[in-house]
């Protein structure tokens, strides 16, 4: 509740939160709901909603209960389409009076890559060049995962729009990682890298939510490892359309042809026969931050978000995740983060090209800084601070930062307004 009263007082109208799979159904379809997972959620939506802060729900964040990968393999049977459809339904069922954004899954196109072509995310699924584990094909299993992510999107949005949506007035959408990309070259083979590169990220997802199908530089890359839509299934695309589109958005890198020239695998961009560099003739794109492989490079922003305007008919879009992190490690203490200029400068750079992509006609809904407070970061643990209050994760205090105080200055001093597409009202921004 004291976070709640953070946030209030940063002056923030939305919150940004997702709902664990395991807190709500431990055994998926095959138990019962938890009515102490309810309540939990059920306590942050309320006092959300009683300081005038609207939740913004993502119903998976990589977490699924464990059953589900011992009964049929989680994410590589299709029968998780149920099992997400099922849990989708007692979110809407639960909380759908109160929450009226929903993204069905968080940055599907990395958690398919980190846990089925790299490894490093549970289950741990990987083969070589990629990675070296026990078990897995990374050839094939992370597209397999994708396609079933997809569909089961869709299962999620179809329960929503039929039974749901009508009478709770919620919207629904689901949150890509959208990295940006710059050819390492100005030479044919580095432009075409950058295309099958952005097609092998974001689109690989949304692609086939929006247009009906899989980027055709998949296609022609992947071949007969990349699964078909069957009619029924495209004919349940065209029907479950978005009402939003979801950006995290925190870098953009240098690209490399890997088809005419040998090249180091790449963990992120491999699958698209590409590498990608950091670095051009001894000058950095961007000032590092406290996460490896990402950089400030705030023009990023625009063009990210000018080519899903094009590629997407403009459909509705909130940025769902920017943010810089410090490198932590046990020996420091407070005073160490307090200072976070480095955070203000890249929050200011990458809003500021935001802002010009919204002049050029990008219709953006909401931004969301990634995070509020210092928390645990998947594999990195504590050693990356994203927040703009530091943590104390032995005691749990809170302590702002100086980026919590820019932040709250240019929320109440800059609150975005821009006219209607008829012309009459405002429109105001999420943030």
């Amino acid at each position: 509740m004291e976070d709640i009263e953070l946030m209030h007082s940063l002056g923030v109208n939305s919150y940004r939160f997702s709902i664990a799979w395991t807190r709500i159904l431990p055994r998926g379809r095959f138990g019962d709901v938890n009515p102490d997972g309810v309540a939990f959620y059920n306590a942050i939506i309320d006092a959300l909603w009683q300081k005038g802060i609207q939740p913004f729900v993502t119903i998976f964040h990589y977490d699924i209960p464990h059953e589900l990968d011992e009964r049929y393999g989680g994410w590589l049977s299709p029968e998780i389409q149920k099992d997400f459809g099922y849990f989708a339904e007692v979110c809407f069922k639960m909380f759908g009076d109160r929450v009226k954004f929903w993204t069905t899954i968080n940055e599907p196109n990395l958690l398919t890559k980190f846990s089925y072509m790299d490894g490093w995310y549970p289950p741990c699924r990987c083969s070589k060049p990629f990675g070296n584990c026990a078990f897995g094909n990374s050839s094939i299993e992370p597209y397999i995962v994708a396609h079933n992510m997809i569909l089961s999107h869709a299962n999620a949005v179809s329960i929503y729009r039929n039974n749901y949506q009508g009478k709770q007035g919620g919207q629904i959408g689901i949150t890509v990682s959208a990295r940006w990309y710059e050819p390492f070259r100005n030479t044919t083979v580095d432009l075409l890298a950058v295309q099958r590169a952005i097609s092998f990220n974001a689109p690989w997802f949304l692609d086939p939510i929006i247009l009906g199908d899989y980027p055709p530089e998949m296609r022609q890359m992947l071949g007969a490892n990349l699964p078909n839509f069957t009619s029924k299934e495209k004919r349940k695309l065209q029907a479950t359309k978005l009402d939003f589109i979801g950006l995290n958005h925190y870098t953009t890198v240098y690209l490399k042809d890997c088809i005419f020239s040998p090249c180091a695998v790449d963990p992120i961009d491999g699958d698209a026969r590409v590498v990608s560099l950091a670095e051009r003739d001894g000058v950095l794109i961007g000032e590092p931050t406290g996460t490896p492989y990402f950089y400030d490079v705030p023009h990023g922003m625009e063009k990210v978000v000018m080519h899903y305007k094009q590629r997407y008919n403009n459909t509705p879009t909130y940025i769902t995740e920017n943010g810089y992190a410090q490198a932590s490690n046990h020996s420091m203490a407070a005073n160490d983060f307090i200072n976070d200029a480095g955070r203000i400068h890249y929050i200011r750079g990458y809003l500021t090209f935001l802002a010009s992509a919204i002049r050029k006609g990008a219709d953006i809904r909401g931004y969301f800084v990634w995070s509020l407070l210092d928390d645990f970061e998947w594999t990195s643990g504590y050693t990356q601070r994203y927040g703009l209050y530091h943590v104390d994760f032995k005691t749990q205090k809170r302590t702002p930062k100086l980026s919590a105080g820019w932040y709250r200055k240019f929320l109440k001093g800059s609150l975005l307004t821009r006219k209607s597409r008829n012309g009459s009202q405002p429109q105001h921004y999420t943030a």
